[in-house]
């Protein structure tokens, strides 16, 4: 004996197809086709103006795909100057971005940045060190190298000084920053108080933040440390959403909370480090995007953290194509504009979460 599928209730459609799957890949393209259009416009605008059509045409004939090359001058612009600091500018703003995702996750706080352990603090005693006792160990690259190494050994002595007992705290590793973050700071005034005008015109013009001294080196010398803190980032979503639900509901499901707290931060470091030690100090990409994307497509950290690094580069890309147009032939400090555009997101972001909470607590 069969029986009959129960019938549709009159007047009821069936229920669509959920449409969230489609969206996480759907933010990922457009902010790809954003970045890619961004670079291409900031390959040919600025001084030496090169036609959109001539920069593909360059690209595809490196590339062995046809087109020409251009003339002498526009092939030498479009590939000795625009192009690699359009590749820093998307390797140090996605970097940024990806590291303010995982610092929010480690922290379990929207408004925590890279800032907070120290890392940029401790690249800038290495830079203002170098200038001010005019070392020059590795020519060009000094203040580089010294700013890189600055950055990681101040969060080695972060994280060193807020364990007890083999374990560390969120509470605690966020104080122990600001008191190094404090001692940082009194270190660079010193440095500045001993420094004739020249090192200090220097090492303001470091802490500014610019893209302008962009090679293909300093792309090359980004790129590894860039491509294994963005690699490692991705193997953690999981974790990262399940430490949101505290660490013992985490540590219950499984994940060893002080481990993936300890390599996330390192990853954190190697991204921070490496982007300030050739760019200088650039604050709020590592604050205001990865909140944007959490507000636009949710906590989970799976697409997260690839939509932070995308658009830590798109800001960043623009930010720094802003910075050389808006005020031709001069040229903007990178990290004062993107200041200026943080600052009143931060305040706004403060209002609105006292707003919608009552409160902090």
């Amino acid at each position: 004996m069969t029986t009959a599928a129960p019938e549709k209730a009159p007047g009821r459609a069936a229920a669509p197809a959920p449409e969230r799957p489609r969206r996480p890949a759907l933010l990922l393209t457009a902010l790809a086709a954003a970045l890619l259009l961004c670079a291409l416009l900031a390959a040919g605008i600025g001084a030496y103006r090169i036609p959109t059509a001539d920069v593909l045409a360059s690209l595809a004939h490196r590339l062995g795909l046809g087109g020409h090359p251009l003339d002498r001058v526009p092939e030498s612009v479009l590939w000795n100057v625009r192009l690699p600091r359009v590749v820093l500018a998307v390797l140090v703003g996605g970097s940024l971005g990806c590291a303010g995702a995982l610092m929010q996750g480690v922290f379990g706080n929207p408004l925590a940045e890279p800032a907070v352990i120290g890392v940029s603090s401790g690249g800038a005693v290495g830079a203002v060190a170098c200038i001010v006792l005019g070392l020059d160990a590795l020519g060009s690259w000094t203040v580089s190298a010294a700013a890189f190494a600055g950055g990681l050994l101040t969060v080695v002595a972060v994280y060193a000084l807020s364990r007890s007992g083999g374990r560390s705290e969120v509470v605690t590793l966020i104080l122990t920053g600001i008191a190094v973050n404090a001692f940082c700071g009194a270190l660079i005034g010193l440095f500045l108080f001993t420094a004739d005008s020249a090192a200090i015109n220097q090492v303001t013009f470091w802490q500014l933040g610019s893209l302008a001294q962009a090679t293909w080196a300093r792309v090359l010398a980004v790129l590894p440390f860039a491509l294994v803190g963005l690699a490692v980032a991705p193997l953690y979503a999981r974790r990262l959403d399940l430490l949101a639900l505290g660490e013992r509901p985490a540590r219950h499901l499984g994940v060893d909370v002080e481990r993936m707290r300890l390599v996330l931060i390192t990853a954190v470091a190697l991204l921070t480090a490496a982007a300030v030690a050739v760019s200088g100090i650039i604050g709020f990409v590592g604050l205001v995007v990865p909140h944007l994307l959490r507000m636009a497509a949710g906590p989970g950290h799976r697409l997260l953290l690839p939509a932070s690094a995308l658009g830590g580069a798109l800001v960043l890309l623009a930010g720094d194509l802003a910075a050389r147009t808006l005020a031709q032939p001069a040229e903007l400090p990178l990290g004062v504009l993107t200041a200026l555009i943080g600052s009143p997101f931060f305040f706004w972001l403060l209002r609105r979460t006292r707003t919608r909470q009552g409160g902090w607590s």
